[in-house]
């Protein structure tokens, strides 16, 4: 058997007799593939890649490089040399061979072509029309591999090679064009989709803005609010930051979504981009009280005739164009003064007749002081987002309410302004969900690949409303629960069959994008957009309907009543790990959900973002003690949960662990099922887990669950952990390590390199300096930060000024002291505002320090439930003989003393305060006073042994002391009730020993402490007070105080 003859346009490709020739070769194969998926296949297998990724491999020789296109019509042929001609043919055909799925890009990706793709970038080295076709090509291979992200195995993104800085560069390059022409706009529409579509690491997020691609892409978007004439009226200000008019061919939307891509789940990268010069010269944060005519456009002209009466009632000039709603004060906007006045108050005045003048007193803000002190000045860039969201249609306005959710949820909103969206924006958002019905699960509605990984409106109502108990109800109010359910039945609808040519499985044996598949062999098909589409907008209803339910159980039985944990109880359910059961289970043609896939079938079970989604929607409903006895526990929530426990994904372990922590509750019907099938130990180790969250979720699950449960179980749980590591748990305290190892850092000089100073309650509850020894009044000031848990953290940050400059940022986001030649300029409020988010966001020892304060938190309540209920006794004495009696009492005593960092560094070079290197006191935090005051609370409700030996620890008690008149309440009444339970009496037996401790309690002058607090401005303070003062006369005067 003879072997076929090559063909002459592959000979040609391979070794070109004359670039004239290769060029006709390179058209030839181009018109044959263009559109025909047949020929595309053929051509691969006759080994095409490998001399096409040549080509374009192929450095350009040296000689007369393009300048910077100034016109559309340098692109045309008459200025191509032949090499580039060759160059722009290979590049368009690799982008047709992608156009046909990731089955087509495997071959591709094995050759390599992305190095050699990427290298058309640089805008100096190609023509324009070469750039172009190198956009179009990476664009139609992103589009093929849309899906990989999250379905395929987690591996090396194959999209690093494009954020490396150079590349970067390139498309900060093509963005900062200015030219009107086609080409250019092209090209920025192109390069925005590309950011939009790869951009899926942090790493990707960093190093965009970090080149400056933020700047360049609000420039653009800048660029549009000038053509529609809505620049604000403004003072004085930097012209040459204002860009010109964009043309009519750009387009908006493109823009909108690089940008929210870049910015997501950053308050830095937010706040880079909200506070970039050009969006505030377009959008000053300013009010306006008069503007001239003559330099405004008709936009404004209605504005600036109005009376001021109906100007003021607007919180910036954009809201002059949104419907005027009315402004309710919500409780955490009252101005009155707190009952409980903040203790070193009077400092704050003195600071104030010390410092000579403005910009000192700028200096010495702290980092809560910088944040809100322009907490209600709203930049008009929101108002100019919920004005185009009602305004524009399709993806303008869904990209337009997508950036308006990712500033609202970084904070850049006034207090006044849940209202304008919780009526203007959440309808329009449940309104759209029609909109990704028809076009996710009709097949003549898909609008193709670009649509597939373009945020939905159930996912962008799902960020919206999360934390917002208006914003819920306004979804509720408009519907939004019955268009969700319908929305997340329909996706699991049976779909026709399909024509299949090849299988796909979510885990192939052989990876197509590992490398392992020959340049001239197709890799497996992927997903079809129809099936990405269909799992999108189940992924968006779960995330939008877990998103709805936290807060109130009128909602969660809402969403029972629709019918809909049967689907979320499915959502559960992975795809399987076992390779070679997925490829029998499509081989054999028994499917679950059929036909989702072009050529394929989708095996039965879901992506991970969808189980992520599903465990978000579990651990909501599971809130709900009605429905956790009733609804989950019929639809069997606990067995995919508990399989997920041991999932490979970490993400997935973390949610699902989370959701367990509802499940064995007190009066969870499942908490034996689930104990009986061996949670214990997979909780447990958790619970010893590297990872932070899954440690706090595991060790949080084990505190519910051993809350009035049998002994046994709580004597098991222990012995499972370890007494070692429970003793570790809490007395390891990771943040002075951090802090010290942060603190001791100094250049070559012996200056400090510590960028701030953190100041932080002391046991009073008195703000003090934790870095510096020596206090600056007026400094420092708390700062309390919300978990999604209901975990509050208490911790501070103190002056961010530098002692010999301002503030100033860098290109990329850094603080840096100003220089000296910069001293006289006046302080920039917007850098000194991103410099305190960045601090407050980014900074390691600040996340090290609230990770370890959670972590003991819940150790410290994990001990707490131990030796709480009617075992109590023994449960105290069994925890006595696992760690040591006295070893109890000296963690204890350890988590309410104060800490000392460097205390013993005597180098004399680093002495002055200004170091970093001096000795350093870190207090203890209200969360872990709490809890100890907790534990100490249930060991005096002990037996009358353990009271007397709670007595016995005089040093301990003498830590409540200060403890007493802390300005946290909750630590307040902890110390009165120690008191109440140490004053109790079991039986008259006890008479002699309860009055010899009131005595001992006398003698520490807890008695005056407890008349100080008599006229407490709490309530519940004042009334535990009453029982304690109560007890101890009574037992000091002999009473029998038999009534608790």
């Amino acid at each position: 058997m003879t072997r076929p003859a090559t063909p002459p346009i592959l000979t040609e490709l391979r070794n070109p007799s004359t670039p004239s020739s290769q060029i006709e070769a390179l058209k030839a194969l181009k018109h044959e593939i263009i559109g025909h998926e047949q020929k595309k296949e053929m051509w691969i297998s006759l080994g095409a890649v490998t001399p096409i990724v040549r080509i374009l491999a192929t450095p350009r020789n040296s000689g007369k490089r393009p300048t910077r296109l100034s016109s559309g019509l340098s692109h045309q042929w008459n200025n191509f040399s032949s090499e580039d001609q060759v160059r722009l043919h290979a590049t368009i055909i690799v982008g047709s061979i992608a156009q046909g799925g990731s089955a087509y890009v495997a071959p591709l990706l094995d050759a390599p072509v992305l190095p050699s793709l990427l290298s058309g970038f640089e805008m100096g080295e190609y023509p324009p029309r070469i750039v172009l076709a190198t956009l179009q090509s990476l664009n139609s291979i992103a589009d093929a591999l849309v899906w990989k992200s999250d379905w395929a195995p987690h591996g090396t993104n194959i999209w690093n090679t494009l954020y490396e800085k150079p590349h970067v560069r390139s498309l900060v390059q093509i963005l900062s064009q200015n030219s009107s022409s086609t080409i250019v706009q092209q090209q920025q529409l192109l390069a925005a989709d590309l950011i939009a579509k790869t951009c899926s690491d942090e790493q990707h997020q960093v190093i965009l803005a970090s080149c400056g691609a933020l700047e360049a892409l609000a420039t653009r978007l800048a660029s549009f609010v000038v053509a529609e004439g809505f620049v604000v009226p403004a003072g004085p200000r930097n012209t040459e930051d204002i860009p010109p008019p964009a043309p009519r061919a750009a387009k908006l939307p493109p823009i909108l979504r690089a940008i929210g891509t870049i910015i997501a789940n950053s308050k830095v990268r937010t706040s880079q981009f909200v506070f970039s010069p050009v969006i505030t010269s377009i959008f000053p944060r300013t009010s306006l009280l008069g503007v001239s005519d003559s330099s405004q456009k008709a936009t404004w002209s209605n504005y600036t005739t109005a009376p001021p009466p109906s100007r003021n009632v607007f919180q910036n000039p954009m809201d002059y164009f949104l419907p005027q709603i009315p402004v309710h004060h919500h409780k955490g906007s009252s101005s009155q003064p707190s009952t409980f006045p903040p203790l070193g108050g009077s400092n704050q005045s003195g600071r104030q007749s010390t410092t000579p003048n403005v910009l000192q007193r700028r200096r010495d803000q702290t980092i809560t002081e910088i944040l809100a002190s322009n907490e209600e000045i709203e930049s008009p860039l929101l108002a100019w987002l919920i004005y185009k969201t009602r305004g524009d249609m399709g993806t303008a306005r869904r990209m337009a309410a997508w950036l308006l959710t990712l500033l609202y949820k970084a904070g850049h909103y006034s207090r006044q302004r849940d209202t304008t969206i919780a009526l203007l924006i959440v309808p329009i958002l449940v309104q759209m969900l029609d909109e990704d019905f028809l076009n996710s699960l009709e097949p003549s509605k898909v609008t193709g690949s670009a649509f597939a990984c373009e945020p939905r409106a159930s996912s962008i109502l799902a960020e919206l409303v999360m934390d917002s108990p208006e914003l819920q109800k306004a979804a509720v109010d408009a519907h939004a629960i019955k268009k969700l359910s319908q929305l997340l039945k329909k996706s699991f609808d049976p779909v026709p069959a399909q024509p299949a040519s090849a299988s796909w499985a979510p885990k192939a044996v052989s990876d197509p994008l590992s490398g392992n598949t020959k340049a001239n062999n197709l890799g497996l098909p992927g997903p079809s957009q129809w099936a990405i589409n269909i799992l999108q907008s189940r992924r968006g209803a779960l995330k939008a309907l877990a998103a709805i339910a936290p807060f109130k159980d009128e909602y969660r039985k809402a969403i029972i009543g629709a019918g809909v944990v049967s689907f979320i109880i499915e959502s559960l359910k992975p795809f399987p790990d076992d390779l070679k059961s997925i490829a029998d289970q499509v081989a054999n043609g028994h499917p679950k959900t059929p036909s989702l896939i072009k050529g394929s079938i989708l095996p039965e079970g879901n992506p991970p973002s969808i189980v992520l989604a599903a465990c978000a929607a579990a651990r909501a409903l599971s809130r709900s003690v009605s429905i956790l006895r009733t609804s989950l526990i019929d639809a069997g929530v606990a067995k995919p949960l508990f399989a997920l426990l041991s999932s490979p994904n970490t993400k997935i372990k973390v949610a699902a662990t989370a959701v367990v922590c509802n499940l064995v509750l007190e009066f969870s019907p499942m908490r034996e099922a689930i104990i009986d099938s061996g949670v214990i130990k997979v909780l447990c180790e958790h619970a010893k887990s590297a990872n932070v969250q899954l440690k706090l979720n595991g060790i949080w699950a084990l505190k519910h669950l051993v809350y009035a449960a049998p002994s046994a179980v709580k004597k098991t749980c222990l012995d499972a952990l370890g007494q070692g590591w429970l003793i570790q748990l809490m007395c390891d305290d990771t943040e002075d390590t951090a802090l010290a190892s942060v603190s001791s850092r100094t250049d070559e000089d012996g200056r400090s390199t510590t960028p701030i100073r953190m100041g932080t309650p002391n046991a009073a509850g008195e703000q003090v300096d934790i870095l510096n020894a020596v206090e600056e009044p007026g400094s420092f000031l708390r700062d309390e930060d919300d978990t999604d848990d209901g975990l509050k953290m208490a911790d501070s940050l103190g002056a961010l000024s530098r002692p010999h400059g301002e503030h100033y940022l860098s290109q990329d986001g850094r603080d840096s002291p100003r220089a000296e030649s910069d001293r006289g300029k006046v302080f920039d409020p917007n850098r000194a505002r991103l410099a305190a988010i960045q601090e407050l966001d980014t900074n390691p020892v600040r996340q090290a320090r609230k990770d370890d304060l959670a972590v003991q938190e819940q150790g410290l309540d994990f001990m707490r439930n131990l030796i709480c209920g009617k075992d109590a006794p023994e449960m105290i004495d069994f925890l006595f003989d696992k760690l040591g009696q006295d070893r109890v009492f000296d963690i204890l005593a350890s988590k309410l003393r104060s800490r000392v960092v460097n205390a013993f560094n005597r180098d004399k070079r680093h002495s002055s305060s200004s170091s970093g290197n001096e000795p350093r006191i870190i207090h203890p935090q209200p969360e872990i006073i709490i809890s100890v005051c907790y534990v100490l609370m249930h060991i005096a409700a002990g037996s009358a042994k353990h009271r007397q030996l709670l007595m016995s620890q005089p040093e301990l008690l003498k830590l409540l002391l200060p403890l007493f008149s802390h300005s946290n309440r909750a630590i307040r009444v902890g110390c009165v009730w120690v008191v109440i339970n140490l004053t109790w009496m079991d039986n008259e037996g006890d008479i002699p020993n309860r009055r010899a401790r009131a005595d001992g309690l006398r003698q520490l002058g807890i008695d005056q402490k407890l008349k100080a607090l008599a006229h407490d401005p709490d309530l519940d303070v004042r009334e535990r007070t009453k029982t304690a003062m109560h007890q101890m006369n009574e037992a000091l005067g002999g009473g029998d105080g038999s009534a608790r």
